[in-house]
């Protein structure tokens, strides 16, 4: 039996226990959380969690005492020396209040509390991601702490959640396994501390510990907004700061609210990431912001890095020349195997082309360049790249066939003034069905072939076409759903637009940008702000296999191109200062992931806790992080103010 609340212009239905099962949404009519099925149930419905404490660890899910209201209902759990009590009322605005209290006789510590808020985000088709589900947009930053659930087309009304009492200081995932994949984000889980799990998490986890008879409390409240600008109209932020990036020694202007206290700039010597926090005496919260040398300060590191560390210089062939991925910890190359996402081909072509726009910019040792880009084509041409422009898994699956792979090795040999060969490529990836995959890059790689081989112009529109045959049907790629098949879709059809202006109804460009911008917000962490989300690449890339939210992920720069280069005549003057606003952030925050000695990390994986395991941790392995910097250079002054 389930019983039904009016919520705003939705509706919330509660089950017998008064945990939330759906959430429906006001105009689609149907639930914003996940539904019942192989990988959610009963277990982890909205409002249910658990406790790690020094008294002992309990998850809540059926009540000791319930007290059902016209507007609501009242909880209560008992979890050892501890006392949960929750109202969760229902009206224009949802509300739900926890309060835990310590019962025994002696101090209690809360390591860490958490509570479910399963949002339906997976990609199940992109159809029904667009249609049904939603991307949970999450900040726990204290007092300021929010949500934003937002429905995967860009449209309104979303689901905002803001803390109206109390503080969140983290968010984990659960339910993230091989077995659940990358179509899947998990359930998340907010926190007002998981300081028993991940004490370092989002600048740190408050120790809360409760005196006999003391409690600790916090509340938010949920409604239906047309726009996250709608939604942040309704809040007050203790702190905020328009840009969260900078070179050290430049400045980063804060606001503080009227209330609050705490510094109004900020600045430093020292690259690497910086939280700031202001309080009003009763509350805190926290922004996370960074500092970065130049970029070509951090691009000439780099490339000695990966020229003295990333290629397998122990092989007596060619391979010698190819970049392979490299434990920081340890000092060694990894080796890959069957695994192919450790392989001396595929994204690792990201590195060559680094080292060709560090040549082409004057940058880093000439001679040295040239000698290592002329071994790696030596090493493409023997071991990846058959006679008719087939391009080899890597090499040592050179029978498999990627489609990906295609534009990277062709953009390389044209790179290198080998037109001939990149015209091949690209000609032999549309023998292979490539026009209906969204490989990258392949609508400005095609306008530049098309100089010398119209052809391509014929490529392009036809890939264009069959996408916008396809509608929002799209075919599945290596995950169903994802921001790396909208961002190159709408890459292609703005090379398309801008190749043969009457081709392609604007509005068809237009339509598809929300799809693109949804699954980013603007949350107040330089790790956040405007990356989409992604949260399977941790497990693919890195040497820690964890799954998980990865912020920032490099391929969120692909997201940047389409904003930086996207068509002034189909925006207007402020729609265009917050693309390229967006841009410049996404460029500037996966600076983030390349240290100062020139070693990277490939994946930065940002939940407190994946399946009870500590995360907020970089992993280890230096992989295919170097695209950021290949398009932060390809971008050019369009990627700075």
């Amino acid at each position: 039996m389930r019983e039904t609340f009016a919520f705003g212009a939705g509706q919330a239905e509660l089950t017998e226990d008064g945990a939330v099962a759906a959430v429906l949404h006001p105009v689609r009519k149907q639930s914003m959380l996940l539904v019942d099925g192989p990988v959610h149930d009963p277990a982890r419905y909205w409002g249910k969690g658990f406790v790690i404490s020094s008294s002992g660890s309990h998850r809540f899910d059926a009540p000791d005492f319930t007290r059902w209201r016209q507007t609501g209902i009242d909880l209560l759990y008992r979890l050892g020396d501890l006392e949960l009590r929750v109202g969760r009322r229902f009206g224009e605005h949802w509300t739900e209040t926890y309060e835990v209290r310590n019962i025994a006789d002696e101090p209690v510590e809360l390591g860490s509390l958490g509570v479910s808020t399963p949002y339906r985000d997976l990609y199940s088709s992109s159809r029904e991601s667009l249609n049904q589900a939603v991307h949970a947009h999450l900040w726990t930053g204290g007092a300021d702490s929010w949500v934003w659930a937002q429905p995967m087309d860009g449209s309104g009304p979303g689901l905002g959640l803001q803390l109206t009492e109390g503080e969140l200081w983290a968010y984990s995932v659960e339910s993230r396994d091989a077995d659940t994949g990358s179509n899947l984000r998990g359930h998340l889980y907010l926190h007002p501390t998981d300081h028993a799990r991940a004490p370092h998490a989002m600048g740190g986890q408050p120790q809360l510990v409760l005196q006999p008879a003391e409690s600790h409390r916090w509340t938010w409240q949920l409604a239906w907004h047309d726009t996250l600008e709608a939604f942040h109209a309704t809040r007050t932020p203790l702190i905020e700061a328009t840009t969260l990036t900078a070179e050290v020694g430049e400045t980063i202007t804060l606001q503080l609210a009227d209330r609050a206290k705490g510094p109004t700039s900020i600045t430093s010597e020292t690259p690497g990431t910086q939280y700031v926090e202001a309080t009003d005496g009763a509350a805190t919260s926290r922004i996370n912001v960074l500092f970065h040398e130049p970029l070509r300060t951090i691009v000439e590191r780099r490339v000695r890095f990966v020229l003295d560390h990333q290629r397998p210089v122990e092989l007596s062939t060619s391979r010698r020349f190819s970049f392979v991925p490299y434990d920081n910890e340890t000092g060694l190359r990894i080796l890959s195997g069957a695994w192919r996402d450790w392989s001396d081909a595929r994204e690792r072509i990201g590195t060559a082309l680094l080292l060709q726009a560090t040549r082409d910019r004057g940058w880093g040792d000439r001679e040295e360049l040239d000698e290592a880009l002329a071994g790696y084509q030596q090493f493409v041409a023997e071991y990846l790249l058959s006679e008719d422009g087939t391009v080899a898994d890597d090499s040592l699956h050179e029978g498999r066939v990627r489609l990906y792979n295609f534009p990277w090795f062709a953009r390389f040999f044209l790179n290198q003034g080998d037109t001939e060969t990149a015209i091949r490529i690209i000609d032999r990836y549309y023998e292979l069905g490539g026009a209906h995959f969204l490989a990258f890059d392949l609508g400005p790689l095609l306008r530049e072939l098309a100089k010398v081989a119209p052809r391509m112009r014929t490529h392009l529109a036809n890939h264009a076409q069959a996408f916008l045959d396809h509608g929002d049907d799209l075919p599945p790629h290596e995950v169903n759903y994802e921001q790396s098949m909208v961002a190159p879709l709408l890459e292609l059809l703005i090379a398309a637009h801008l190749e043969a202006p009457d081709s392609i109804n604007p509005n068809e460009l237009t339509r598809r940008l929300p799809w693109l911008t949804a699954f980013a917000a603007d949350q107040p962490d330089v790790r956040l702000r405007h990356i989409p989300i992604r949260h399977w690449d941790g497990y693919w890339f890195g040497l820690l296999r964890m799954w998980g939210d990865v912020y920032p992920h490099y391929w969120s720069i692909l997201s940047a191109a389409v904003y930086l280069t996207w068509p002034r005549d189909l925006v207007t003057r402020a729609e265009a200062d917050q693309l390229d606003e967006a841009g410049r952030a996404i460029l500037q925050a996966n600076l983030v992931n390349f240290h100062q000695d020139g070693s990277a990390t490939c994946a930065f994986v940002y939940p407190s806790a994946v399946n009870n395991r500590p995360a907020h941790v970089a992993d280890p392995l230096a992989n295919d992080q170097d695209w950021a910097l290949v398009y932060a250079l390809r971008l050019g002054s369009r990627a700075t103010k």
